[in-house]
């Protein structure tokens, strides 16, 4: 048995490694000695600021050989890949459901077991990871690290952004296997895969109608709470009953939606 003479007096966590143990004292710590040069950005460990920094230099180091498309991460390209492979690895043993990351099936099963151990220090709200803590963290700074270099909009989750960037490329990477019909969001395939296996996994806890969209959920609760909540399109500042429907309108004209939308709102002043 591998001796761990380095052990931590807080949570007696054991490493064999005296540089594994620093890097773990951090976590109770907070301390981040790592800081990007570009946005001050800091880290626990080098290796953290090493792979953040390709998301100022576009370095992308992973490439699909079956597409060659590429990737700044190691992990983001083992996940893409079960796109082509339709691999499912990971399985949750309390539903059978399975997932093609063990990170998709860790938040899956938060689900089951309701545990949500990151909590946001200013608002108290609880996460399942701590990727979305720091994503949650941004509502309250305001933060936007993701600039797109074509438009100069910025977003506060890397995900966004890069679903952004496919209005200008075009690329739509998500394909159905039934119907092969393309799309540039995993969401939006998932949403439409349901077309075809009739899951509607959204659930009203008031009269037990179900829906397929999550937005449809939403749209139907207001039936039992009498709201009239309205969603507002940021750029024209048009407003709509449904989520959906002021989803579907930003979509009409992604390439100049935000020019034709100015247009529309200063024609109706």
């Amino acid at each position: 048995m591998e001796e761990k003479p380095f052990k931590c007096e807080l949570c007696d966590k054991s490493f064999s490694c005296s540089s594994h143990f620093l890097i773990h004292q951090r976590t109770h710590t907070g301390e981040k000695p790592f800081t990007c040069e570009v946005c001050d950005k800091s880290f626990s460990q080098s290796s953290h600021l090493h792979r953040h920094r390709r998301i100022h230099t576009g370095e992308k180091l992973f490439s699909c050989e079956i597409c060659d498309k590429a990737f700044t991460q190691l992990s983001n390209l083992l996940v893409h890949r079960t796109i082509h492979t339709g691999e499912k690895p990971f399985k949750c043993e309390v539903c059978d459901k399975a997932f093609p990351t063990s990170t998709r099936l860790l938040i899956h099963q938060s689900i089951h077991t309701g545990e949500s151990p990151f909590r946001c220090e200013l608002c108290d709200q609880a996460f399942t990871q701590s990727s979305a803590l720091v994503q949650h963290r941004r509502v309250h700074t305001g933060e936007k690290p993701f600039k797109c270099e074509v438009c100069g909009k910025s977003f506060s989750r890397s995900s966004h952004f890069r679903a952004h960037q496919r209005i200008h490329t075009g690329e739509k990477p998500f394909k159905c296997e039934v119907c092969k019909k393309s799309f540039s969001r995993s969401s939006t395939l998932r949403e439409h895969q349901r077309l075809h296996t009739g899951e509607k996994p959204f659930k009203c806890e008031v009269c037990n109608k179900c829906f397929a969209q999550l937005s449809g959920l939403v749209s139907h609760r207001r039936i039992h709470t009498g709201e009239k909540k309205t969603f507002t399109c940021e750029v024209c500042h048009k407003d709509f009953e449904q989520l959906w429907s002021m989803l579907d309108h930003r979509r009409t004209h992604p390439m100049d939606s935000q020019v034709k939308c100015a247009t529309d709102s200063s024609h109706s002043q």
